[in-house]
């Protein structure tokens, strides 16, 4: 067994026993109901063992347990080893959800325990629902890792910078004023803006509080004639508290955003119920009349405007580049020997740090050797490290923070020889991302509409992949960001010009290997049709599609012929900022098929 995390499972059921619940749930989030977080919400990875970014543990006296999507199986599965903590596979047909898993565990009239700080009011509210079903009550109560967790990380107060409009392409006086457009029309005196992203996007503001996402740890509070900043004053540099001042924002203390909502008046406040913490929301007057919808920023951040389409373009450019010479690199490192999926990791990200602009990476590149391709979400530790030898497939899904674009990108690369079967399938991934990058569809067509056609190779021949096809992605912010979706599953959100969406089909099979081929997809104008106006896609990453694996007889006449005309729109527009070397190497690898 693992004693470590039994030691921290049993520490939280002493301090559950003296709050008098029964059960904990700890989620994978922040107060601001992030994505990635910093080291001091790493509560679920603290307790369990388990680092991926998506996952809820639930403690009760006697069990403990935690719930994962498809991305995490195996490596869930590999960390939980030895912890007592069994594993509940959400979408599986046998999986119980929480509140069932609850019910069988806990008697009626007993207690589930929560921090309100780490759950959106939606979740609160459906916890609530589903436990009252069977006689349990939910009770908010204080952090327990405040008492249990000895030296936890402190709270992250790195500096808040100014991001230049040269690269924004919009002032904040102009924001401000679409958002207070948004807002007379709700009717709403006052807008709550607890997500990280969209503060940032407003206030024309960058930070490094969370890892590989440059965002502030703060709240925003926006009245018609007012601006509220909630930041910790540690935070703020001379040069940012000018700006703000300039701006007209009024700086209140971090830890102030729940007395201060407490005090406002009756008024009409508009907040996003599931991007709000329920401990937040619980602090507004009862007479205070409350609108619950998504914020106006989260739609005004994901439609591009000019400049930052432009500066996409360019970090897309200095971005391939630096794959390029990665690709030709590891072209030569394998057969050599001594490379492994840290080495290569560490390679990519030298190559990548080198490019003018450069300030991070997106996301922990993922580099994943045969087996391991098949971990959707894998990370080589020193542990899992393995060397690569030039037979078998290296996924390798990686991207990079510029100041004037992010970049997300998977390419799946033959080192050498390989199956049948991982040509097929290599075949079959290829076909659904052209489907969708070829995609022309009506204004209004949502990104559940057009999932079907990143899908169905796969479909026809029994296959499939669990996670989403395609995200939103920011600019120089998170690298998932909403409010567009390219999945099965329904979002009303329909897909309009100046969105970025990655196009991400894959197919992975435990013991073997994995399989994901991505892109970034603008949308933008199709012209004038038939009932209105239509749209498509056009493919702005830059980097070489492996053909090797290919295999030809399986691709139609169109299919082809977009594969020829991508890898000719990357010679062009790569070739100038290579050295000959380089350039015929691409020379080679764009060739047509």
């Amino acid at each position: 067994m693992n004693s470590a995390i039994n030691q921290r499972i049993d520490a939280l059921r002493h301090l559950m026993a003296k709050e008098g619940v029964a059960a904990f749930i700890v989620p994978s989030t922040d107060p601001h109901l992030s994505e990635y977080i910093a080291p001091h919400w790493m509560s679920r990875q603290w307790i369990s063992g388990f680092t991926g970014s998506a996952g809820t543990v639930v403690v009760t006296a006697t069990q403990a347990g935690l719930w994962t999507d498809s991305r995490y199986f195996l490596q869930a599965g590999e960390q939980l080893s030895g912890t007592g903590i069994t594993l509940y596979k959400e979408m599986l047909p046998d999986t119980p959800s929480i509140p069932a898993f609850l019910s069988g565990v806990l008697q009626a009239g007993d207690t589930v325990g929560i921090d309100g700080k780490m759950f959106c009011v939606e979740e609160v509210e459906k916890l609530q629902a589903a436990c009252k079903e069977y006689g349990i009550q939910v009770k908010p109560m204080p952090d327990p890792f405040e008492v249990i967790w000895h030296h936890r990380p402190c709270m992250p107060l790195s500096p808040a910078f100014r991001y230049q409009v040269s690269y924004a392409g919009m002032d904040v006086p102009r924001k401000l004023a679409a958002v207070r457009n948004a807002l007379r029309e709700q009717q709403a005196q006052a807008l709550l803006l607890p997500a990280l992203d969209e503060i940032a996007w407003t206030l024309n503001l960058r930070g490094s509080d969370v890892h590989c996402n440059p965002v502030v740890v703060s709240y925003l509070l926006i009245e018609e004639e007012a601006v509220h900043y909630f930041i910790s004053g540690q935070k703020l540099t001379p040069e940012v508290m000018d700006y703000l001042h300039e701006i007209g924002v009024t700086l209140h203390d971090y830890d102030q955003i729940e007395a201060y909502l407490h005090s406002l008046p009756a008024t009409s406040l508009w907040l996003h119920p599931a991007k709000t913490n329920y401990a937040v929301y619980s602090a507004i007057r009862p007479e205070c009349r409350i609108i619950r919808a998504a914020s106006p920023v989260t739609l005004l951040k994901a439609i591009r405007n000019p400049v930052e389409i432009a500066g996409l373009h360019a970090a897309m450019q200095r971005d391939g580049v630096a794959l390029v010479k990665f690709l030709k690199w590891l072209e030569e490192a394998v057969p050599q020997g001594g490379q492994t999926e840290l080495s290569v990791t560490r390679k990519l990200h030298e190559l990548r740090a080198a490019q003018p602009l450069y300030r991070g990476e997106s996301f922990d590149t993922i580099a994943g050797y045969k087996a391991h391709g098949a971990i959707v979400h894998y990370e080589a530790t020193q542990e899992s490290d393995v060397p690569l030898a030039p037979e078998g497939f290296l996924l390798l899904d990686s991207g990079a923070q510029y100041l004037d674009g992010t970049t997300d990108i998977t390419r799946t690369i033959a080192l050498g020889a390989l199956t049948q079967e991982e040509q097929l399938d290599y075949t079959l991934v290829l076909k659904g991302h052209i489907a969708l990058a070829m995609a022309v569809f009506p204004a209004g067509t949502r990104g559940a509409q057009v999932d079907i056609l990143a899908r169905l190779p796969l479909w026809n021949h029994r296959m499939n992949f669990l996670h989403g096809t395609g995200h939103g992605v920011g600019h120089f912010l998170n690298v998932h960001e909403g409010p567009q979706s390219i999945r099965m599953n329904e979002n009303p959100i329909v897909l309009q010009a100046g969105m970025l969406t990655s196009n991400e089909p894959g197919v992975y099979k435990a013991g073997s290997h994995g399989i994901r081929t991505e892109n970034l997809l603008l949308t933008v104008p199709a012209g004038e049709g038939m009932f209105g106006s239509y749209l498509r896609f056009e493919t702005v990453t830059l980097c070489p599609i492996d053909t090797r694996p290919i295999l030809k007889g399986m691709l139609t006449f169109e299919e082809i012929a977009w594969l020829n005309n991508y890898h000719c729109m990357v010679r062009e527009k790569l070739s100038p900022l290579l050295d000959t070397a380089e350039r015929d190497w691409l020379e080679q690898q764009t060739k047509s098929i």
